[in-house]
């Protein structure tokens, strides 16, 4: 069974068609064809059937692929640390991280990083479900940012750093000249949520209970820069998380960020991997200059002191 007709087969179940694999492993259609021919009488059952001019998977060849796409991926990994034992300064690192973490802790540690290996390329990679880890020890993503601590054992996580959280308001605000509020002053207001499957949801939501409310919702958002524009043109008030240039005061945007002084406003960041898949040398690597840099503590949060 050659590595490349699985891989032939991977590609055709994918959804490419005989002619695009051909053109792009430089051989004939014919050749692909008797190849999977063959592959077929080697497990005795087919494992594609035609549909028009569409080649789909049989019963068997959903069940057969699980496990080609499962080593595959293990022979890639195989072949990539080969490659970077040779030379680890020239390996990828998978990095998947909260989109909020991009404008500053993301290109803080990989500027860092790249100081001392320029030739280290990275795969980056924002979160759509904050909620779930992307590293498993099927996955091909290295490690992970997140505020989410990733539950069971096949995880590991260690945290970085406290972000604080502000209350955003528009200009002109009764709380936006405070020195800090407490939330239980806004139980009144409107406020502007992100959505659920962000980590901060439930952050917010809890504070919010803490103090003895629920929070009449207002809208609901899919990202912070939305929450802050809402917030801006008086629509509500927000939780946001301390992010770069939002010192105390009236920002650019006309929103107003104000130090929550209730307990727990704040949310740990930190970084995940998996102990069952075996990290290269250039993620190793990463993952020890994100962890010396938390302990040396260069990773302070953006501040929101005034």
């Amino acid at each position: 069974m050659e590595t490349r007709v699985l891989f032939w087969f991977q590609q055709i179940a994918d959804g490419a068609t005989v002619t695009q694999v051909a053109e792009l492993e430089h051989t004939t259609q014919p050749g692909i064809s008797r190849a999977l021919a063959r592959l077929e009488s080697e497990l005795g059952t087919p494992l594609l059937r035609r549909d028009g001019r569409t080649l789909r998977m049989t019963h068997a060849g959903v069940a057969f692929k699980r496990h080609v796409d499962a080593v595959l991926h293990e022979l890639g990994d195989g072949l990539a640390a080969v490659h970077q034992l040779v030379d680890p300064e020239t390996g990828t690192v998978t990095l998947s991280f909260q989109p909020s973490l991009g404008t500053w802790l993301v290109p803080d540690l990989v500027s860092s990083f790249r100081a001392a290996h320029p030739a280290v390329g990275f795969d980056l990679r924002p979160k759509r479900d904050e909620h779930l880890t992307d590293v498993r020890e099927r996955s091909d993503v290295d490690l992970e940012l997140s505020t989410s601590r990733p539950r069971g054992g096949d995880v590991r996580w260690r945290g970085l750093v406290r972000q604080p959280l502000l209350l955003a308001v528009p200009e002109g605000h009764r709380a936006a000249s405070l020195p800090s509020v407490a939330l239980a002053e806004l139980a009144g207001d409107p406020f502007v949520v992100i959505r659920p499957s962000s980590s901060l949801r439930p952050l917010s939501d809890g504070l919010c209970a803490a103090a003895g409310f629920t929070p009449a919702v207002a809208f609901e958002c899919d990202d912070l820069p939305t929450m802050r524009a809402f917030v801006s043109a008086g629509l509500g008030v927000a939780i946001v998380p301390a992010m770069p240039g939002t010192a105390g005061g009236v920002e650019a945007d006309r929103c107003a960020q104000v130090p929550i002084s209730d307990a727990g406003a704040f949310r740990e960041v930190g970084v995940a991997w998996s102990p069952e898949r075996r990290l290269l040398p250039a993620a190793e690597m990463f993952l020890a200059h994100v962890l010396d840099r938390a302990a040396a503590g260069l990773l302070a949060a953006p501040d929101y002191a005034g």
